[in-house]
């Protein structure tokens, strides 16, 4: 496995099981380094960068973490570590980015109205509650790997779990980000993924991909 592949699955991991021990002693390591909406008192630049490390549970781990394993070291292998890493990180960074311009336009549309805000537990200041909007997880970088495998390799047959026959990897992408943006819209209110920041990595992932494309073009070879 490719070094920086293997260094990213390790150091989620090695997260994932700090912040159940810390959880022992009473620390919530999710509310430190989980990417709090920017108008809320406990948000921190730094946790655009460190959101995307946490995850809030096993099988969110898991399948992120199978993903970049499974896409990320070919991406790796073809690109090189540093460019690879870069794109992992500007597009996690990109997509906590979208997520807080949704939820800016969230609070403006319809929180801003409001001191007060009725939860299940009781009824909060909107201070508090804006401290509950809190983003975890690699899933936008994951999702622009996903893209980013779809536009190198876009004809790969690809045998995706429950469809009985093979899809190309072009269309597995596609498929992908129209049930994200479809998700999104719908707004369920039992739905607590960030469909958006997830459309936000690839959105970051397909820009970075076209100024490669074209500086290939127009200085050298960065890949075919």
């Amino acid at each position: 496995m490719p070094t920086v592949t293997k260094n990213l699955i390790i150091i989620n991991v090695l997260l994932y099981l700090g912040t159940i021990v810390a959880q022992g002693y009473g620390i919530d390591l999710a509310d430190y380094m989980g990417l709090h909406f920017f108008m809320a008192d406990s948000f921190n630049p730094a946790q655009l960068i460190t959101y995307m490390f946490m995850h809030g549970g096993f099988t969110h781990l898991f399948f992120n973490m199978f993903a970049v394993w499974m896409f990320g070291r070919i991406l790796e292998q073809v690109w090189g570590p540093k460019r690879f890493l870069f794109y992992y990180i500007a597009c996690g960074i990109g997509a906590g980015l979208i997520q807080e311009i949704v939820q800016f336009v969230e609070y403006k549309t319809v929180l801003s109205g409001y001191t007060m805000v009725q939860t299940i537990s009781g009824t909060i200041p909107m201070s508090e509650y804006l401290n509950m909007m809190n983003t975890v997880g690699a899933s936008g970088a994951v999702y622009a790997i996903l893209l980013a495998f779809g536009m190198l390799f876009p004809n790969q047959q690809l045998f995706i779990f429950p469809l009985p026959f093979p899809i190309k990897a072009k269309y597995f992408v596609i498929g992908y980000a129209l049930i994200e943006l479809y998700s999104g819209f719908a707004n369920n209110p039992n739905d607590n993924v960030a469909h958006f920041a997830h459309l936000g990595g690839m959105i970051f992932g397909f820009i970075l991909i076209m100024y490669w494309r074209k500086k290939n073009n127009d200085h050298g070879t960065y890949y075919s």
